[in-house]
């Protein structure tokens, strides 16, 4: 995939004033299974190796959405401070947080995963990302990549995220919409207005 498509993005999210201390937050949204982590790594890369935060880090099979608390504390306030944020990542196999990890501030950190884009973010992000694929297209795509042994985990997956969704939208509020295809993505502007 050409990701020289992402360097105007790159160079656009860079020009942006802070967020967050003197970081630029900016988060990949969309449903399970749209592409927001290949998404990620490759705007980091394009970002000369961007920090990433994986919001299935944080989050719990107890607490599929409940992790606002978790990331503020381990993450947004060492970051606003200009300190290097530890968090604990959840292993989602042994269900309990395990290896340590760190976050470091810099002039452009991302934030992906479902609900990156939720209202109780909005005020620390320089920009909001939404990946551009409907929920079924992603679902699919998600399950086809985790296979069937969790489709039990995919069925209550889809209800929470649905129940999310419904209560916080995040697309509405997304500057810019990511498609993916064949030749790397295109950034289209999104329902609020462009960086």
């Amino acid at each position: 995939m050409n990701d020289r498509t992402l360097h105007p993005l790159a160079q656009k999210l860079r020009a942006l004033p802070p967020s967050l201390g003197e970081v630029r937050l900016v988060a990949v949204d969309g449903h399970a299974g749209s592409g927001k982590t290949t998404f990620a790594a490759r705007l980091a890369a394009a970002l000369g190796g961007a920090p990433v935060l994986h919001l299935d880090d944080l989050a719990t099979h107890d607490e599929l959405f409940a992790w606002t608390g978790r990331l503020r504390s381990w993450v947004l306030d060492p970051l606003a401070r200009g300190e290097t944020a530890r968090f604990r990542a959840y292993d989602w196999v042994a269900r309990r947080f395990a290896d340590e990890r760190e976050l470091p501030p810099a002039p452009v950190v991302l934030v992906e995963g479902v609900g990156a884009g939720r209202r109780e973010l909005l005020p620390h992000l320089a920009c909001l990302l939404w990946m551009e694929l409907t929920n079924e297209s992603s679902w699919e795509r998600g399950q086809l990549r985790d296979g069937p042994e969790l489709t039990e985990f995919w069925d209550g997956w889809k209800r929470a995220e649905q129940r999310h969704f419904t209560t916080d939208p995040t697309r509405p509020r997304a500057q810019l919409l990511i498609l993916q295809c064949k030749e790397g993505y295109v950034v289209l502007p999104g329902p609020r207005e462009s960086p």
